[in-house]
């Protein structure tokens, strides 16, 4: 990637907010929120949350687990477009992240339907499990890539026939074909896929996308059986 490419899809992704996403003070004041607490870069674009948003809305989704917190920016795309009874279940591993998360959920005026749960996501996915917590509609899975594999195992242990499964960062800047890649992000990413290959209960594609936060994309799934 050249400096001009990385200007364009830079512009392209501006654009496309400025012509498809109302300016919206409360998401704007999360990631301002984000930035203060210098928290990690790894908020979605917002064509990415709308993306998000559109996805539920599609699904009609009423039950969502997301793993990977970190601000709450794309848990409140996601929350928006769920019904008035709707429920997230979000995870978040630093308690300094999801205190950030917790003040910009109140800020949005979503805590009544987001339940945020602090601490390792797969130790916090057992004791789910161990408490009987029912399936979801819509999962999505942006947390750290070496468990991806991990995440996805319990994702379908929470999926019922027709939950759709979404998973960000698997294109990696494309490092995802460098079978012998060093980072262990990228072989997580790579497990990920392998299992979604392997796995009969979940049909899958990936989409390739560039913008502000470079070249990388999505999986999406819907479990079948």
């Amino acid at each position: 990637m050249n400096v001009h490419q990385a200007k364009v899809w830079e512009e392209v992704d501006q654009y496309i907010t400025e012509h498809l996403i109302p300016h919206d003070p409360i998401l704007e004041r999360t990631l301002a929120a984000n930035r203060l607490a210098q928290l990690p870069l790894y908020d979605v674009t917002p064509a990415q949350g709308k993306l998000l948003n559109l996805l539920v809305q599609i699904k009609g989704a009423k039950r969502i687990l997301e793993i990977g917190t970190l601000g709450a920016y794309s848990t409140i795309w996601i929350a928006r477009a769920l019904p008035s009874d709707g429920h997230i279940v979000t995870l978040e591993l630093n308690p300094f992240h999801a205190q950030v998360a917790e003040s910009n959920l109140s800020l949005a005026q979503l805590s009544h339907m987001v339940e945020l749960r602090v601490g390792d996501a797969s130790e916090q996915l057992a004791q789910m499990a161990d408490e009987g917590v029912d399936t979801f509609d819509f999962i999505f899975i942006d947390a750290d890539k070496p468990n991806n594999p991990k995440y996805l195992e319990w994702a379908l242990h929470f999926s019922h026939p027709g939950t759709v499964i979404i998973g960000d960062n698997v294109i990696r800047d494309g490092e995802i074909i460098n079978e012998h890649s060093p980072d262990d992000r990228v072989q997580g990413v790579r497990r990920f896929y392998e299992l979604l290959a392997e796995e009969p209960r979940i049909t899958a594609t990936a989409i390739q996308t560039v913008g502000s936060k470079g070249y990388d994309g999505f999986v999406m799934g819907i479990v079948c059986s």
